[in-house]
This record gives C-alpha cells, structure tokens and sequence, in this order.
C-alpha cells in the first residue's frame, strides 16, 4: 500500500527547503565567526544562536516529509560566501539571506495552494510567520546599526550595541499581536 501523502513536486520542493535551511546555518555560523574576529562577541553569540534555529527549521522540514511518507534527500551545501566587509554589510547580506528565504518559503505556500495540499499549505504557513519575524529581526538590527552611527559609529556606540544585540531576545513583536494596550 502507498501511503505518500505528498507530491513528487512537494517533495521536491521541501526537500530544497531542507538544503536551503542547513545552507543559512552555515551563513550564520560564518557570520558569528566574522564577528567574534572583529571582537564582536554579541554579535557573534546572536549568529551562532541562529545557527541552531536555521537547523531546527532544517528539522521541521524533514519531520513533515516523513510524516506525509516522502523522503528526505540530504544533498551537499554551498559554501558560505566572503566573510563581510563592515557591520552594515553583513547585517545586509543577512537580511538578503532573509528575503531570499522567505521568497522560497513563498514558493512552497504557492505550490501547494496550486495542488490543493492544505496540509503542507497549512505546514508552510507556520514559515511564513518565522519569515516575517526574522526580516523584522534584521530590520531592527539595521536600525540600530543606523541610531549608533553607521559607519561612522564610534567605539563606544559599537561597544554598545555589540552588548545590547548580545544580550536581545531572539524574537519581536509582531503587527499581527499588535493591540490598542500593547502596540509592541
């Protein structure tokens, strides 16, 4: 008896997914290398703790195919690219990393609205949501980049901002939980 619950197409498709998340945790285990070089040691320990959410979304992925009786096709990985060149490229080529994310997260909601999977459309919107935290995540970084000077920062206001993203949680708030009392 077959009991695959998923299209060839979908698990094709999730199985990129797979790739393309242990793929970004390479990324950001690059990147926390880079900062902790530069003396970042916050901003390093904020990569490497997304090295490990990069691979728990590796994880989920897999679970779901083998739950609907797909299988999982572990492939090479890229390797990460050129190590930044300041703090403003890397926060960017971070939130790059995140766009192009989400437009593959996209891909797979698409994909299987087209073939009528609600169950891997209904999986895939779990991502959509972690999408749109973890661009807000990057866009924050940016922005503090920005208040502590840019690429003019001072040593001081990087000394700053080094411990404050060290010590930040790993999530925002999101318009979605958004109300009157508490807007953030």
């Amino acid at each position: 008896m077959d009991t695959k619950r998923i299209s060839e197409g979908i698990e094709s498709i999730l199985n990129k997914q797979v790739t393309k998340e242990a793929e970004a945790a390479q990324v950001f285990l690059s990147y926390g290398c880079w900062a902790d070089a530069q003396g970042y040691g916050g901003i390093a320990n904020f990569f490497f703790r997304h090295v490990a959410e990069e691979r728990n979304h590796m994880m989920k992925v897999m679970q779901y195919i083998m739950e609907r009786g797909g299988k999982v096709t572990i492939t090479a990985i890229k390797a990460p690219p050129a190590d930044p060149t300041s703090l403003k490229d890397c926060f960017e080529k971070t939130f790059q990393h995140e766009v192009d994310n989400t437009n593959a997260i996209y891909e797979i909601v698409n994909l299987a609205h087209e073939q009528r999977d609600w169950a891997t459309y209904n999986f895939a919107q779990w991502f959509v949501k972690e999408q749109i935290e973890e661009e807000k995540l990057v866009m924050e970084l940016l922005d503090k980049l920005k208040i502590a000077g840019g690429d003019q920062a001072t040593n001081e206001s990087l000394f700053s901002l080094d411990k404050f993203i060290g010590e930040a949680p790993d999530d925002v708030p999101l318009a979605r939980d958004a109300t009157m009392d508490k807007p953030e």
